[in-house]
Order: structure tokens, then sequence, then C-alpha cells
């Protein structure tokens, strides 16, 4: 707790001296409104984390209504400094090599700044990216090749407070996409089951013919709000557990399930989250198919893509794994077939198609929100993968 105060008092006292020096500097440059503009705007920040400061976000009797509400003020907050941060330190460095051009840099690089986090806060959230990929296997049997999956991962269904027409959306462009089968990879909610009650109708109208599939994410599990009543807590993850079911969904918890075409199979092997805390690490490759080297053709869900080098590599063949859980940390940059996030300095694996040997794991990127309440760059993904047989 002294550590919190003491980082908020330093970030408070940094704040109010950067939109001084603002100030003094826009009213010496005759421009008297900006510098009650930005006064304006720093009470309102200041508003904002005040508020902020009191709301109990962290408690399971929290509407999701106000934790949303929590959320998107603190991301005004960011994306009322995080422009002015920039612009002062183009302004300074103007100032210091004497490039009065830089001025009008200073202003422009702050302008788009703002403009681009909530391009990422209003409109990307609501786009949709459909990325189809084939993936080829030695192993997979003749009557599987061209299997279609669709992938669905990290809705976080609270951060969108009961707005439909999103998920709608997302649902429709899944079964318009014909798969044979359909996985969920985890976090369909951020804090409690409540956040899915206004969607129970629309998950259950996904469709396909060898069924849906889904597993546990580490959002999941109740972990992110205090309880008072362990046993609330537990009710709760069951009610999340029993939704899925409710909706047509097998929920694979440490279990497997065999789609058969004629007489040739392929195994489905679902595994509770796996992650690089040890709390996170309920999952296990063995516990879930007791034949995980086997010779049978192996598809695993799995939320963490931490999994895949700490448990399932060294503990089996599995031909794909499919896992969720970066969302690429909700930033990413593309140009081209390049792409790169920040969320690779943590995860080697954050984002599409990556193997080792024979094995091979899709990561996808998810719909959702967490944390802060944007996408920039990294729009919602639906990913087709197409099984191909190795000719």
């Amino acid at each position: 707790m002294k550590i919190h105060w003491l980082g908020l008092i330093v970030v408070a006292v940094l704040c109010i001296a950067m939109d001084v020096f603002i100030c003094h500097r826009l009213r010496r440059s005759g421009y008297r409104w900006l510098a009650w503009f930005n006064g304006a705007l720093a009470v309102l920040s200041a508003a904002l984390v005040a508020a902020i400061a009191v709301m109990p976000l962290n408690e399971a009797s929290t509407s999701n209504t106000m934790f949303t509400t929590g959320q998107y003020m603190l991301y005004t907050f960011f994306a009322i400094m995080a422009p002015k941060v920039l612009g002062t330190i183009i302004y300074g460095l103007g100032r210091w090599i004497k490039q009065r051009w830089m001025t009008v840099c200073a202003f422009v690089v702050a302008a788009l700044v703002f403009v681009i986090m909530w391009w990422g806060a209003i409109i990307t959230p609501r786009t949709l990216e459909v990325r189809e990929v084939e993936m080829t296997f030695d192993r997979l049997p003749e009557s599987f090749d061209g299997y279609r999956i669709v992938q669905w991962s990290d809705t976080h269904l609270g951060t969108y407070n009961g707005r439909r027409s999103i998920v709608e959306r997302q649902i429709e462009a899944i079964n318009n996409l014909h798969p044979d089968m359909i996985c969920f990879t985890g976090d369909l909610v951020s804090r409690e089951t409540n956040e899915a009650l206004p969607y129970r109708d629309l998950l259950a109208k996904l469709h396909a013919p060898d069924g849906v599939f889904s597993v546990l994410g580490n959002h999941d599990y109740d972990d992110y709000v205090h309880w008072d009543d362990e046993k609330a807590k537990t009710a709760d993850r069951k009610a999340l557990c029993d939704l899925q079911t409710a909706a047509g969904w097998k929920l694979l918890n440490n279990s497997h399930a065999v789609i058969k075409r004629g007489n040739q199979q392929i195994i489905i092997i679902g595994t509770e989250n796996y992650g690089d805390h040890i709390g996170d690490k309920r999952g296990n490759i063995t516990s879930a198919y007791s034949g995980s080297r086997d010779g049978n053709f192996k598809i695993q869900l799995q939320h963490n893509p931490f999994a895949w080098r700490d448990n399932t590599i060294p503990n089996s063949n599995v031909d794909l794994m499919l896992a969720g859980h970066t969302h690429a940390w909700q930033i990413m940059l593309t140009l081209g077939k390049w792409r790169w996030s920040p969320a690779s300095m943590r995860y080697p694996e954050w984002g599409g198609a990556y193997s080792e040997g024979e094995q091979q794991l899709y990561v996808n990127i998810g719909t959702g929100m967490v944390g802060t309440p944007m996408r920039i760059g990294a729009t919602p993904e639906i990913t087709v993968i197409t099984l191909r047989k190795k000719r």
C-alpha cells in the first residue's frame, strides 16, 4: 500500500508540473484560450483519478456497469495525459535544439495520438477480421483433409456491457463460415458469470456438425475480484460452466472427445488454464488424455500459449494446439505480412501460427478487451483453420 500511494503521489506531482508548464507556455505565446482548455482537462483528469480511487472495482458486489465505467474513466485519463506527455517532450526537445518547427510537430503528434487512442476505443472493437489459415500435417487422417475449424477466443463479454450487437455480429460471422467444428479457447468473461447472462441466447446459436468445444481461461476462474465467501466463488465458477453446457457447448476441463469420419478419428483435448504463474497451472496434457503420445492425430485446446513449450511439447506429441490469452496486448502494428506487438516482449508465441518440429500452435488474439477498453491495430479476430494432409 505504501508503494501504491508513493507512486500515485509521484505521478500526481509530475502531472501537475507538466500542466503548469503547458499553461505557462501557452499564455506566454498568446494562446490564452488553449491555456484555459488545458486547465479544464487537468481538472477533469484529477476528477477522474479521484473518482476511480474511491470506486470498489475489485469487489464481487460491484456491478458490471460500474466496473466498465471505471475502465473507461481510467482510459480517458490516459487518453488525456499521453498526448500531453508526448507533445511536451517533443516541444522541449525542439527548444533544446532551437528548432521552432518542432512546436507545430508537438501539436500534431499530440492530436494524432489522441485520435488513435479513441479510434482504438470506439471503432476497432466493433470491427472484425476473419483470418483464414491452412495448416499441414503428416499424421492427419485422409478423411479429415480439408477439415475446417473456427477458433473464437477471449470475448471478455463484460467489456461490452450489454451491447448485444457486437457479440451477435461475431456469432453470425462464425456460423456463416460453416465450419466442421467451433473451438472457444477461454476467457468468456473478465470477472464474474453475470457478464455473460445478457448473451446466453446468442451463445446457444453457435452450431457446427461436430459441435462447439470450449475450455476455461484465467479470467473464468473468478480470481479477479475479492470474494468474502469462497463458496460463492466456487458457485459462480460452476454457473459459468453450466451456462456453456446449457448453450450446447462441450466444455473440456482436462478431458477429451473423439471425432470420427468413417473408421478414422482425431482426438480433441481440452486442458484447464496453464499459465506462467504457479497458481495458474491447473491444466495438464497427460491428465486430460492418457494416450498423449499415441498414434492418434490430436488437437489441444488451451487458453495460454505458455503451456505449449512448458507442458505440451515435453509431455506429448499433440499435433496442433489452439490458444488465446495474449490479445496481442491489444496493440499491434501491421505492414503487409509483418506484424509486431509489445506482447512479443513476454510471449514468444503471441499471435498467429508457430511450429516446433512436427508440432504446431495457433494463437488467436481474441475479440474482447481486458484492462484498458481499447484495441489499437489489434483488430478482433476469428480464425478459420483448414487442416491439410501433407503430400
